[in-house]
């Protein structure tokens, strides 16, 4: 699959942006020292499953939270793509071949979006200090190019949902471990080592996808709380909240209108 190039947003062209950026990723890279040493779990690319309780509610639930996309999916049109929702991501998300169904931004619930899937809300909200979570919609044969996270202070986690028959070939690789995604598995990773994921596959991969707070000493959660709080304050998290309340309200109006739709079949 051709994947399509895209030049940088306009709106990301500012240089007070660009000095945000640039001086924030310096900050975040002289605590990340700190924070490793605050830690309670591993600093390791991936982490084991054992230092997280709340981790077996989710293969419990996998196959309920399954059907749940499943029903999403029927409104895919309307789901946004990870660069509609954070054009910060325009270099790693293209065309709308990653979508995102998002149902915690920054600690916040997205109240009509969680409607539409609350065993998954209901069993997320058993993770101490969730951050993110979404239902991540992967096209056939795309690649994520590399990258890394923002900050040590945030662990990834995955849940496999909806993978293809031809798992091996549906992959992430975090620093030098590979992992294929298979359906009702669930593993931890921190985001800042180098990561990238191919679905090199002819068919369509959906996982659930949440951040949560790394576990630290107090100290570091001290760190921690203050930095999201100041992230709060920038574009890069006004940016993808005010288009998650937009992609919400276009995901109402589909979904309304394919009633209206129903409504006059049945008429």
């Amino acid at each position: 699959m051709t994947q399509v190039t895209k030049d940088k947003p306009k709106n990301l062209k500012s240089p007070r942006r660009a000095f945000v950026k640039k001086n924030g990723k310096k900050l975040l890279r002289a605590i990340a020292s700190f924070q490793s040493k605050q830690s309670k779990v591993p600093d390791t690319p991936k982490i084991g499953n054992e230092h997280f309780d709340f981790l077996q509610t989710f293969t419990d639930n996998w196959e309920e939270i399954r059907d749940e996309a499943q029903a999403v999916l029927e409104y895919r049109d309307a789901i946004p793509g990870f660069e509609d929702v954070s054009p910060d991501q325009y270099r790693i998300a293209k065309a709308n071949q990653w979508k995102t169904f998002v149902l915690f931004g920054f600690g916040k619930k997205l109240e009509k979006n969680a409607k539409l899937a609350p065993k998954t809300v209901e069993v997320l909200e058993t993770v101490p200090n969730l951050q993110t979570a979404w239902f991540s919609i992967l096209a056939p044969g795309y690649h994520i190019p590399a990258h890394t996270g923002v900050t040590k202070g945030i662990l990834r986690s995955h849940l496999g949902l909806i993978i293809p028959k031809d798992f091996e070939n549906c992959r992430i690789r975090v620093d030098d471990t590979i992992t294929a995604w298979q359906p009702g598995e669930i593993f931890v990773f921190d985001d800042t080592y180098e990561h990238e994921v191919w679905n090199d596959t002819d068919e369509e991969r959906v996982i659930l996808l949440f951040d949560f707070d790394r576990p630290m000493k107090f100290g570091g959660r001290l760190l921690n709380k203050t930095l999201m709080g100041a992230m709060k304050m920038t574009a890069f998290y006004q940016d993808p909240k005010k288009n998650l309340e937009d992609a919400e309200a276009r995901l109402e109006a589909a979904i309304r209108q394919n009633d209206t739709n129903l409504e006059k079949l049945s008429d």
